[in-house]
Parts: C-alpha cells; sequence; structure tokens
C-alpha cells in the first residue's frame, strides 16, 4: 500500500493530510457507529444504555436506525438536542450530508434498512442487519460497516463474501461477540480466520479521501466498553 494513501488509524491527529480535516470514525458497540467530519456528525444505531456498552451521551445532527422498533438496536434518547432521525428508505440531504436508505429484510421478516452517508466526499455504507444484500445500493461505497457475529444476520462466513463482493476501500465488522455483550454472537476471529486479515485493533479511523487505501483493507475498532 502507498504510505500517502494510509489512513490514519492511530487517533492521534485530527487532521488528515494537505490540511483537510479527516472523517472520524467511532465504534460505540454492537451495530453503533459516530461519524465525525467537516459537514456534520451523524450517529448510526445509538447502542442503549443497558447494552454494556459506554457510549454515554452523544451529540449528532443526524441519528440513523436499521431496525427502528428494536431497542437493542436504536436508542434516540442517548442523544442530546433535536437530531434528524432516519429510520426509513429514502433519499435524505442534511446539511451538506447525503442520505440513502434502502430497506432490506431480517431473518424474522421484519424490516431493516442499509444506509449509505456520502461525508466529507466519502461513501460509508452501514448494512444494518440482514440476512441478504442488495449489492446494487452498495456501488461504489468507500468505507462498510457489516455484521459478522451472525445471531439473525450475516455469519462470519457470509459477510467475508458481502465483503469481497462489494469491493470497498474499507471495511468495519460490527455485531460480533465483545467484552459484555449480551447477545448470542460469533466472535470477531471467526471473520477475522475467513478474510485472512489481522488487523489490530484502534481507537478509531480518521482518513481524508485521499488517504484511502488502493486494496481493500479491513479496520477494527474498539468499542468502548462499561466497567
Amino acid at each position: 500500500m502507498d504510505q500517502q494513501a494510509q489512513p490514519n488509524v492511530s487517533g492521534n491527529r485530527g487532521a488528515g493530510y494537505h490540511g483537510f480535516v479527516a472523517l472520524e470514525l467511532t465504534f460505540l458497540g454492537r451495530t453503533c457507529f459516530r461519524l465525525k467530519g467537516r459537514d456534520g456528525t451523524v450517529l448510526m444505531d445509538p447502542v442503549p444504555a443497558d447494552s454494556g456498552f459506554a457510549s454515554g451521551r452523544q451529540e449528532a445532527a443526524i441519528v440513523t436506525l436499521s431496525c427502528a422498533g428494536d431497542p437493542r438496536y436504536g436508542d434516540p434518547s442517548v442523544v442530546t438536542g433535536e437530531p434528524k432521525v432516519l429510520d426509513a428508505p429514502g433519499e435524505y440531504e442534511i446539511g451538506g450530508v447525503l442520505v440513502t436508505g434502502t430497506a432490506m429484510r431480517r431473518s424474522d421478516g421484519s424490516r431493516t434498512v442499509s444506509f449509505v452517508v456520502e461525508i466529507d466526499g466519502i461513501r460509508v455504507g452501514h448494512l444494518g442487519l440482514p440476512t441478504g444484500t442488495n449489492l446494487a445500493e452498495l456501488k461504489d461505497v468507500d468505507i462498510l460497516l457489516l455484521p459478522v457475529g451472525g445471531d439473525g444476520s450475516l455469519s462470519a462466513v457470509a459477510a467475508a463474501d458481502v465483503m469481497t463482493r462489494v469491493e470497498p476501500k474499507i471495511a468495519i465488522p460490527m455485531h460480533y461477540k465483545v467484552g459484555p455483550e449480551r447477545l448470542e454472537l460469533e466472535p470477531l476471529e471467526k471473520f477475522l480466520k475467513e478474510t485472512g486479515a489481522k488487523p489490530e485493533a484502534v481507537a478509531k479511523l480518521q482518513v481524508t479521501r485521499s488517504q484511502l487505501p488502493a486494496d481493500l483493507t479491513v479496520v477494527v475498532l474498539e468499542p468502548r466498553l462499561t466497567g
């Protein structure tokens, strides 16, 4: 990988190359991510306080809910202020951030919504919790956030297959057994074994468009845990 294209995963710098502010991705546990960029802050699937993850109170202009009505995967009450809450398919533009939601099916027949967020010139796709995927809707995604732990969604094997077919620049796993997680999920190691990746977990990812790697790269983000 060209050194100029490497994302910053140390969490120590607040800006990317050439003076541009980097998009910052933080994993808050389960299926929850915070995207913080120049154009705004997006909180995806705010994790509930009783989940065992230490997300704390969050500020965001936009909140996305991939499984509306399922309290295990989205608790807007942890978000301060008056964010715009998106929980249905559609196309949205809020403060310079473009969001596209696409409906997919969960294993129990209920709906999950995958969201593609275009922020600071980077397309971030959050799969939600589908049993299958509409890959056409994930075309040209730069960063893919995908479930890997099963329990009604993609298993490690299925997630690895989806990742290679979508071919994002960066893939970040979510929805796996870690720390105090109470859900019956598979461990992250199963997914990493399927992909052959051996990344070191980091606190956050900071990246500009010019820093996106040329080849598919798996990045593991450490969730914040209680206790």
